[in-house]
Formats: structure tokens, C-alpha cells, sequence
């Protein structure tokens, strides 16, 4: 069994990739086939014996689309550029062709100036040919929307294509018949048939159609114009050359040429090409970025390595065990792509009413003709009525409806700061039962904070803090970096120690005067002589809640502790408890050890803690929840180990503060990074799709209303009949509709941040908090509140809420931090404080 990547082209709906799907899976030996429109690729397991990549194409091809195989090579190469600006320089030439042709069509009507050979029915002919020659462009333009929607018809699978090109032809046959029939009648002086051929011209309905129904499709494909990125963001995390040991020396290769068995080299701040196992040396590693661990964690000889993180700290030499396709980083990229293929696109209810809504216009188009001919009204007349049932049957509507109220909804989310990449979200959030949360960095800020210090009686809690944060000062450990930046914020005065000493994985040894500090884990210390019966009933309790104690000893004897975790953000708890009143079940699952993420996940509340999850293990946990337990689940994450989790759920959101990866993979971003907007998010995803629904009803309510008017059924009775102008008039209408109906959205309030209760830090400690209110200049969008927020809250114990129509970011402290360093911070985004109050 052999499993071949393709990318496919030409597909612009649900009903294109299910096509597509559908023609391949008819071939002799095709077990599997996934196709992914959001992401134009397709996975296809197949029998080679049976059958051939070729084959596969070829298949395709038949269905009106294209397909060209896509080999493990080109997983490092930019992904397919989006036909985005393809799309945008055609819908320009269109309007500014359909601009000058409803001019020409239509100006006279409402006492428009238009040239004189253009005037008057002895210039008939002229004027229809000018209109015919404005309407070609269009055509050619949109050609292809013909080429697949009668492939599609005649397969016996109609989509929106072929109801667009059913109408299309129909305006542009009439018109054709209407032009002979002009000139007929002025080649005869019937100057009265020339008259009435001259109102009933449909060119100007051909183009409008085929325009319109392409906005739709250019709005739809903005929303989907990024995805792609994830990939090869991820790709980028792997450095491209390592340093290899040959022999005693050190040669640079590609990450691509190293081999099975290889030596490779790594120092402080570098990134680890693949996979392997440490021989030699020890270091601290940052695996964040895979795993979810926020704490660094400590590496020595025979642990293992992963592809894509970083060494923070120390040297070592590891063994390559898992290189090229097989590494972590990779296995990654390929969840993310198979997870987003084996997704079902967002079924569009337009594509469903298509299938069925092609044939009965057919029908209807046809017993029209009938009727009218057995009437005895003539052949021009019953062609006529049969014509225009094509004609106005295709809602172009129908083709904003959606799109334009997904534009408002996420213009709505924007200024909530919640920023919504794909309309399938906004579908699927209104239907959630369960959400996911990662920990680290989404329910918790991600980094080390210290929150106690726990002195001996010999020393004060201040004594301790400095003597510990001066005998890190030289540390590039990050919990040793968390203690100094903590003292300097306190206000505390450090000196600089005469003599240091790290130990890697262990701890450090430093001098301060006449004092020998030792800081670092419980079994560090032991070595070093030092009896630590005392603190560890306190040790033990703070290691439960989830905490990583450091022991300080002094001149042999053990002075404290100092606790350092990954704090809560202020939130969470109030967002969780949301959640459950809203009837959703809250899951954290989490890379971190189960210690941690229980008594992280006891704090804040959640119903279900799952801990120590690979990357791909998030996903599966998932699809248990999807197809064992039927839940429709939202994942919210902010790490690179969640991308696949996030693809592989019904809604993926990732948090601002998070990595661009995890924001290229997600649905929905969240620029607050506050967790209430899951919630906001759910409330946006009602809304939008109730107006959805509403657009729809105004579209078809049109067809409704204008068909029987086209086939004349009320002719008889009220001579009724249906003229290009009210066929224009009609469409417009009803476009109208919709757009007014999508802007009402705008007016929707989601809740205001004032009503919102914030659970400040200091409140969650047991502290008292302070507000400060800073003025800051420069931040000009969404990205720029979550760049200042971020910023801010990098600052141990802040936590800021930034307004970007005021300039204005408050933030509630903890403890007394100086003016200076939360100036500094913003400045170092990039911005500037003009005030402080």
C-alpha cells in the first residue's frame, strides 16, 4: 500500500473537494482519500499494482480540476502561493468592465448622459454590440467557472459553478437573440421590434452574475489565504546545519545529510537538528516549544533529545537517532498536514441547495417553454420564459450570504481582539460541547515566577531573596534569571558575586564577601553536606501544588527556600467557570508532568486533567472526544506542540502571547490572550450564523419570488414578465438585503471589558494591588495591544488590560513595581509611555 501526497487546483467549495473525492475513490485499487480544500492538498492510499499517481491525476483532471503529485522534497519548500492577488486583479478588471457596461445598459434610465451613436433604436445594434464587447472581458475572465461547471453538470454532480454557468449562458444566448431579432427588424424598417429586442438584452445580467458570485468567492478566500504558513514556520524551527564530529575534528553539515549514528555538537543557544540520545556533557534545555514544558529541563548522558529545541545552557555531544522524516519536528509537519486533510471542509448549504436546485430550474426552464409553446404564444415567447427561468435563477445573492457575514463577524471579533481566520470556526464554536485547554502559556503565563519565600529563622525573607539573586546574577539558568529580575523589581540591592560556579542540572556555588552560597535541587545540597530534614514537610507540599522549590545554603548550613511555578493568569478561573455555566465540559491537556497539571488543573477547576502528552497524543486525546464520545471540541493552545491538536479539532483558537505557528494553525486568535474571549467566541459564532441563515432566506426568498415571475405564471393574469431591467432590479434588491442584514452584526455587543470581573494577581495570592494606568503612544492595531500586553505582563506580578482606542494600558500589580521598569517594557515593544497615573 503506497501513500501519495497531490496538490489539487480549482477547487473554490465543499462540493469541489467532495467531487474530487469522489472521482478518485471510483479507481481499481484506491483504499483512501482525503481531500483538504482549505489547504488544496489530497492523501491518497492506494494499491500500486492496480493503480498509478498518473492515474490518480488523470482522474482528477476528469472531474475539471487539476492535480500534480507532491514528494517528501517538497515538504521544505514554500508552500503554494495563494492565488489571493489572482483573485483580486481579476474581480478588478471585472468591475471596472461591469462599472462601464451597467453605465451603457442601464444610465438611461435614470438620466445618464450617453454618447449619441449609442442613443435611440436606429442605434440599437450599436449599442448592443458596445455591450456585447464589454461583456466578452468577463467571460474570459471567469472562463473557467464555465469549464468546471458544466463538467461538474454533466458528471452528474452539479455545484454553484454550474448553476452560475447555466445562468451565465442563458443571458449571453438571449442576448444573442435579441441582438439577430434587432436587426432583423431594422433591416426591415419594423422599427417597434427593433424597440422592444433593445429593452430585453441580457449581456449585462451574464456579467453581473459572474461577478458578484466571484466577490463571494474572494471574500471566502482571504479567510484561507494563511494557512499554509504553519508549515513551513514549523520546518523553520529545525536549524539547517549542525556541527558534526569527524574524528576530533568538527565539520558543518546540512541538517538534510546527516545520518543514523552521526555526533553532533551543541552549545549554549542552539537549536537541536533532530532527534538522539546525549553521550557526553549536560545542559539545560528549553522543550517548551514540543513538549509544553515551561520549565527548563535538565539534560545529561543517556537522556534524550528532540528535534527543534533549545539549549539554554551547557554543552554536549549527542548521538542522532531519528534524522530526516523520521524526527519529532517532522512527525509534527506531517500530523498538522494529514490532521488538516482529513478534516471535512464546511459543508455550504449553497452547494447542497445546488445539487438538487440545478435539475428542478432545468425542469422548470423546460415545462416553461412547453407550456408556453402548447399555449399557442409562439416560439419567441416561449423561449423567452425558458431563457429567463435560467436567467434568474441563479441568486447572486447567495454568493455574499455567507462571505459577507463572516467579513462583519470577524470585523466584529477584531475589535474584541479576537481574530477569526476561517468561517468554518465561526460555524463550529456555536455548536461546542468540550473545550480543550493546554497549560502552559494559555491557562498559566508560561514562564517561572516565584511565589514564596520561605526564610530559616536565622535570616529575613529580604536576606534571603538578595543573598539568593546575588549568587545567580552571573546564572543563564531561567529560574536563576526569574529570582534576579524578581529582586530588582522588589527593589532589592545585589551584589556581585567573587566567584561562581554552575552546575549543570544540579545548581550553583557562589561567593558573596565572606559568605559561600549553594542554591539548587534537594539532592545538590545533600551533596554538598548540608541536612535539609527541616524544610522538607514545606518542600514536599510546595512540589504538590505544583511548584519547584530551590534550597539556599550558607556556609554549610541550609537559610531557605525559594519556591518558583508557572503562575495562573488572572482569567482563567473566572473564564472556566464561565464555560460550565454555559453546559461545556473544560479539559487541560498538557506535556507537563501530572503533578504539576493536577494541582494546576485542581486551582482553576477543569473536569478532566490528561498529562505527558506528545504533540500527536493532543490530537488523538482529541479525536476520542470527536468520535468515541461525540463531543464537538474546541482546543486552545499557544504552542508549537499544540498545532496538531488545534488542526485536528472542530475549533482551533491559540493565544497572542503564543508562538506564530500555533496562531498559523489555529481558527480563531485570541489578542488579549484572556481566556473569557473562548467564551466572547462561542457568543460571536451564534450570532454570526443565525444572520447567516437570515442572508440565505433573503437570497432564496428572491428566487422564490422572481422564478414563477420568469416562467410566467402570473402573465395571464397580470401580464407580468420579466425584463432585464427588473431582473437587475431584483438581484440588486436582494443583494441589498443581505448586505444590510450582515451589517447589523456591527451592533452586536459581546460584553463590555468593564462588566467583565478580573481576578487580579494580588487578589489570587492573598495580596494587596495597586493600578497603575499607562498613556501609550504609537500602537496603531490589534497587534500592537497584544505586543504592549505581552510586554507588560513579561514583568513579574502585572497584569494588563490594554484599550487601543484610548491608548491606554491598566495594570493591576501585585506588589510596588517602579515606574521605570514598566516604562522600560513598553518602550522595548517598541512603543512610547507619554504618561503615568
Amino acid at each position: 500500500m503506497k501513500r501519495e501526497k497531490f496538490h489539487v487546483t480549482g477547487m473554490t467549495c465543499s462540493a469541489c473537494s467532495s467531487h474530487v473525492e469522489k472521482a478518485v475513490r471510483k479507481l481499481p485499487g484506491v483504499y483512501d482519500c482525503q481531500v483538504s480544500l482549505i489547504t488544496n492538498s489530497m492523501f491518497v492510499s492506494f494499491e500500486e499494482e492496480k493503480t498509478s499517481v498518473p492515474a490518480i491525476c488523470n482522474a482528477v483532471e476528469k472531474a475539471g480540476y487539476g492535480a500534480s503529485s507532491a514528494n517528501a522534497e517538497e515538504k521544505e519548500e514554500k508552500p503554494q502561493d495563494s492565488d489571493l492577488k489572482k483573485r483580486m486583479k481579476s474581480l478588478i478588471w471585472a468591475f471596472s468592465f461591469l462599472i462601464v457596461l451597467m453605465y451603457v445598459s442601464m444610465g438611461h434610465m435614470i438620466g445618464l448622459p450617453l454618447p449619441g451613436f449609442l442613443c435611440g433604436t436606429e442605434n440599437a445594434v450599436s449599442c448592443a454590440l458596445t455591450q456585447l464587447l464589454l461583456t466578452i472581458p468577463v467571460l474570459f475572465i471567469y472562463r473557467r467557472t464555465f469549464l468546471v461547471g458544466y463538467k461538474t453538470l454533466f458528471s452528474g454532480a452539479p455545484t454553484m459553478d454550474s448553476l452560475v454557468a447555466l445562468s451565465a449562458s442563458g443571458s449571453m444566448l438571449y442576448g444573442f437573440f435579441a441582438l439577430y431579432r434587432m436587426s432583423w427588424g431594422l433591416g426591415h424598417g419594423d422599427m417597434s421590434l427593433a424597440e422592444h429586442y433593445s429593452m430585453e438584452l441580457y449581456f449585462e445580467s451574464a456579467a453581473m452574475i459572474l461577478t458578484l458570485i466571484a466577490l463571494g468567492k474572494t471574500l471566502e478566500a482571504k479567510a484561507k489565504d494563511k494557512t499554509g504558513d504553519a508549515i513551513r514556520k514549523l520546518l523553520q524551527l529545525a536549524p539547517k546545519v549542525c556541527a558534526v564530529k569527524c574524528g576530533e575534528e568538527e565539520i558543518i553539515l546540512n541538517v538534510s545529510d546527516v545520518r543514523e549514528g552521526d555526533v553532533i555538537v551543541i552549545r549554549a543557544g542552539e537549536r537541536i537538528p533532530v532527534d538522539g540520545v546525549i553521550v557526553s556533557g549536560n545542559a539545560t534545555l528549553d522543550e517548551s516549544a514540543v513538549t509544553g514544558e515551561s520549565m527548563p529541563v535538565e539534560k545529561t548522558t543517556g537522556d534524550h533529545v528532540i528535534s527543534g529545541t533549545v539549549n539554554t545552557s551547557g554543552y554536549f555531544e549527542f548521538t542522532a537517532t531519528q534524522v530526516g522524516e523520521n524526527t519529532t519536528l517532522n512527525q509534527i509537519v506531517r500530523i498538522v498536514e494529514e490532521t488538516g486533510a482529513s478534516k471535512a471542509p464546511i459543508a455550504r448549504l449553497a452547494d447542497k441547495v445546488a445539487a438538487v436546485f440545478v435539475p428542478v430550474v432545468m425542469g422548470i426552464a423546460l415545462v416553461s417553454f412547453v407550456v408556453w409553446m402548447l399555449a399557442g404564444r409562439g416560439f419567441e415567447f416561449a423561449f423567452s420564459m425558458g431563457i429567463s427561468v435560467l436567467v434568474i435563477s441563479c441568486p447572486c445573492a447567495l454568493g455574499l450570504a455567507t462571505p459577507v457575514a463572516m467579513m462583519v463577524g470577524t470585523g466584529v471579533g477584531a475589535k474584541y481582539g479576537i481574530l477569526v481566520s476561517s468561517a468554518r470556526a465561526l460555524e463550529n464554536a456555536r455548536k461546542v460541547t468540550t473545550v480543550v485547554l493546554d497549560k502552559t502559556g494559555t491557562i498559566t503565563y508560561g514562564k517561572p515566577a516565584v511565589t514564596e519565600i520561605i526564610p530559616a529563622e536565622s535570616v529575613t525573607e529580604r536576606t534571603l531573596l538578595r543573598l539568593a539573586a546575588s549568587a545567580e546574577m552571573p546564572s543563564e539558568h531561567p529560574l536563576g534569571k526569574t529570582i534576579v529580575e524578581y529582586a530588582r523589581d522588589k527593589g532589592v540591592t545585589l551584589t556581585e558575586p567573587d566567584d561562581f560556579t554552575s552546575v549543570v542540572g544540579s545548581g550553583i556555588t557562589a561567593k558573596i564577601g565572606n559568605d559561600t552560597l549553594l542554591i539548587g535541587n534537594r539532592d545538590f545540597i545533600l551533596e554538598n553536606g548540608i541536612p535539609t530534614d527541616e524544610f522538607e514537610p514545606k518542600a514536599e507540599n510546595l512540589a504538590e501544588q505544583g511548584n519547584t522549590p530551590l534550597y539556599i545554603g550558607r556556609n554549610g548550613e541550609l537559610i531557605g527556600l525559594i519556591a518558583l511555578a508557572d503562575q495562573v493568569k488572572a482569567s482563567s478561573v473566572e473564564a472556566i467557570e464561565t464555560l460550565h455555566r454555559m453546559g461545556k465540559k473544560v479539559v487541560m491537556m498538557t506535556g507537563d508532568n501530572e503533578r504539576t497539571a493536577k494541582a494546576i488543573g485542581k486551582k482553576v477547576g477543569v473536569d478532566q486533567v490528561i498529562a505527558q502528552l506528545t504533540p500527536g497524543q493532543k490530537a488523538r486525546q482529541i479525536k476520542v472526544l470527536q468520535f468515541d464520545k461525540g463531543e464537538k471540541v474546541a482546543m486552545v493552545g499557544d504552542g508549537i506542540n499544540d498545532s496538531p491538536a488545534l488542526i485536528q479539532a472542530d475549533v482551533g483558537l491559540s493565544v497572542a502571547t503564543g508562538s506564530d505557528i500555533a496562531m498559523e494553525a489555529s481558527d480563531i486568535v485570541l489578542m488579549k490572550s484572556d481566556l473569557n474571549d473562548v467564551v466572547r467566541a462561542i457568543k460571536l459564532s451564534k450570532a454570526t450564523i443565525r444572520n447567516v441563515k437570515e442572508n440565505l432566506f433573503w437570497a432564496f426568498g428572491y428566487n422564490t419570488l422572481a422564478i414563477p415571475i420568469a416562467a410566467g405564471v402570473f402573465y395571464p393574469l397580470l401580464q407580468w414578465k420579466l425584463s432585464p431591467m427588473l431582473g437587475a432590479a431584483a438581484m440588486s434588491l436582494s443583494s441589498v438585503c443581505v448586505v444590510t442584514n450582515a451589517l447589523r452584526l456591527r451592533r452586536l455587543k459581546l460584553g463590555n471589558e468593564e462588566n467583565i470581573r478580573q481576578i487580579p494577581v494580588g487578589e489570587m495570592k492573598g495580596e494587596n494591588k495597586m493600578t497603575k494606568t499607562l498613556i501609550v503612544e504609537g500602537m496603531m492595531c490589534e497587534h500592537c495591544v497584544a505586543r504592549v500586553k505581552k510586554a507588560l505582563e513579561g514583568v513579574q506580578g502585572v497584569q494588563a488590560m490594554v484599550d487601543l482606542e484610548n491608548k491606554t494600558a491598566v495594570c493591576t500589580l501585585c506588589a510596588d513595581i517602579p515606574d521605570k521598569t514598566l516604562v522600560s517594557a513598553v518602550e522595548d515593544a517598541g512603543y512610547d509611555v507619554t504618561e503615568i497615573k
